[in-house]
């Protein structure tokens, strides 16, 4: 029985033009060797499976070639290339750091580097998983590394750069692999598939390549994997169900139906989900990745960004031309937000349930299929103002007693002819009730503006007045918080104003709000105009007014500091303890 080499050792690259989507890479060591401008270390960084390992192994072997032609590449003839393809040359020298990371390893390296090559010319050391070194490893390392002999060469790999003192940094070229791109990784997979003589679908090997995630490496392994569970058939379907990635057709036909408002069809597809095993963040993440190709599609300019196969990306330019935009971008939203609190939520198939609902009202806000949606906050607010009735004067009332003991003058504002401006003020005062000791600091000007408000007139003695529904307080709390919770965000001020406080309910229905200055009264008098149809609305009663009052915030009492201050404020209260000054001689100490 033939003994079974792995994909990933057996299609490893042996040239610099076998090197799978690391062209910057092998370009620039390619043009280095051929200027003769080869830099004493190197340090090849980047994601497992990418070619740093390879790359060092083919620079080493390269450099060491006898009869190196125009093209760069080894000859695989010459004594050297022989010796390194039997893995028997003395010139190259690799080192695991990860099991060698003490001082003596480094130091036996370090003997070894004094001895020249016998064959070729460079002496190469390769050390993977540098980044494991030991601190006082690293140190032992650097004087050779930064005077080498000529005939030495150092090659450093690692996974993770910051792990690495920053003066072995100094004194290495540094060389950044990039993860391998999906379609690199599927031609790589199909020429591997072709050599091996195994019929595979084009899809089933971009799911390959999107599983191992930029790694070559993994890429391989996973389709020795798969291969070892088909046979010589690779299928879409069989690299599904092995992988336990879910279909593309899931996401296709759930994105239908949430762009049509099927939430029930949507619920029974996301139970067939996590039926079959799916966690419910998988979903959630992947169904926001189809959210995003959806969009890539919508453009030509951006459909490159893509990395499917052919049909898959034809299905998404289809579905792409019948999904709107904005429905689109609204979704992603609610699906960012959704992934974020996901872990914490206690029912987390609730909470992925409720983000599938938001989205699928999403589509009664969309006009036509090519429509943005254009209504904003602020034309909503616009539009119900326009809509509301004009004010309409009535003769001006008694301010009643407010409730929880604080009280207003009880006046009467007195009709006056306009033209009778010499009668005294005292007979005429405004409407407006102050409270005790409260003061204002409006100037005259705005004293004139606010004088005769327009309100609203209402038949008192109706049988539709005397029938309506009384407010209740703990439903008026609510109601109130949310109306405060939907205030445009462009109002902060506005909001700040009324998160603290709740209107206070005196004669019938009429309700009392307080602010600290006019300031405040001018911006909720205008917010008004929104504010009491909704909560007339919410609380089935069309005759609640809203009354703004300014009441400003009363100067607090200094307390007593010191002894003297605090023996006259006792003083004032007990008498007794002057006597008793008077009677022993004392006096307070300060």
């Amino acid at each position: 029985m033939e003994n079974f080499i792995v994909s990933a050792r057996k299609y490893r690259p042996a040239t610099f033009s076998t090197v799978v989507g690391q062209s910057h890479i092998t370009n620039t060591l390619k043009n280095a060797i051929r200027n003769n401008q080869l830099a004493q270390a190197f340090l090849f960084t980047g994601p497992r499976g990418v070619g740093k390992t390879t790359c060092a192994r083919i620079l080493a072997k390269t450099i060491n070639c006898m009869n190196l032609d125009d093209t760069l590449e080894p000859c695989n003839v010459c004594e050297s290339c022989e010796s390194f393809n039997r893995n028997a040359s003395f010139n190259i020298h690799e080192l695991d750091a990860a099991s060698n990371n003490s001082v003596d390893d480094i130091r036996t390296l370090v003997d070894q580097v004094r001895i020249p090559p016998q064959v070729g010319k460079y002496k190469v050391y390769i050390i993977d998983e540098v980044h494991m070194l030991s601190q006082a490893a690293f140190n032992a390392f650097l004087k050779t590394l930064e005077e080498p002999p000529a005939y030495a060469k150092f090659i450093l790999a690692t996974t993770e750069k910051h792990k690495i003192i920053p003066t072995i940094l100094s004194r290495c070229q540094i060389y950044d692999f990039k993860r391998i791109g999906v379609n690199d990784i599927a031609e790589l997979l199909a020429y591997v598939a072709k050599s091996e003589s195994i019929s595979a679908e084009a899809e089933a090997l971009q799911i390959i390549a999107q599983k191992a995630d930029g790694a070559l490496r993994d890429a391989l392994s996973i389709f020795d994997q798969l291969v070892s569970f088909t046979g010589k058939d690779l299928m879409y379907k069989h690299v599904v169900d092995n992988l336990n990635v879910l279909d593309y057709d899931y996401y296709f036909t759930i994105t239908e139906y949430l762009f049509t408002g099927k939430l029930f069809d949507t619920l029974l597809v996301l139970d067939k989900v996590l039926e079959s095993g799916f966690d419910g963040q998988h979903f959630l993440t992947g169904l926001g990745a189809h959210f995003r190709d959806l969009l890539v599609c919508s453009d030509e300019k951006t459909i490159n960004l893509l990395e499917t196969g052919d049909k898959i990306k034809a299905r998404y330019l289809d579905q792409a031309r019948s999904t709107d935009t904005n429905f689109l971008l609204k979704a992603l939203n609610i699906i960012q937000k959704t992934d974020f609190t996901y872990k914490s939520s206690n029912n987390k198939r609730l909470h992925l349930e409720i983000a599938l609902m938001q989205i699928s009202v999403l589509h009664s806000a969309v006009e036509s299929t090519h429509t943005p949606i254009a209504v904003s906050a602020g034309l909503v607010k616009k539009k119900i103002i326009a809509d509301l009735p004009k004010p309409i004067t009535k003769p001006p009332s008694a301010i009643q007693k407010m409730v929880e003991n604080k009280l207003t003058p009880k006046v009467e504002k007195i009709n006056q002819p306009s033209s009778d401006k010499n009668k005294s003020t005292s007979n005429v005062t405004s409407e407006r009730g102050f409270m005790p000791g409260s003061i204002s600091i409006r100037e005259d000007v705005d004293e004139k503006q606010d004088e005769n408000p327009e309100k609203e007139v209402f038949d008192t003695n109706s049988d539709e007045y005397k029938n309506s529904s009384q407010i209740d307080a703990d439903k008026l709390k609510v109601v109130w918080k949310e109306l405060v919770a939907n205030i445009p965000a462009d109002q902060p001020d506005l909001r700040s104003t009324l998160v603290g406080a709740m209107p206070t309910l005196s004669e019938e229905f009429k309700l009392y709000f307080e602010v600290r200055n006019p300031i405040e009264k001018k911006k909720l008098d205008d917010y008004k105009r929104v504010l009491l149809p909704e909560m007339r609305a919410k609380l089935n009663n069309k005759f609640i007014t809203l009354e703004v009052i300014v009441n400003a915030v009363q100067p607090v009492a200094s307390k007593p500091v010191s002894a003297v201050e605090k023996f006259n404020f006792l003083a004032k209260k007990n008498p007794v303890l002057i006597d008793m000054q008077k009677k022993f001689g004392l006096e307070p100490k300060y």
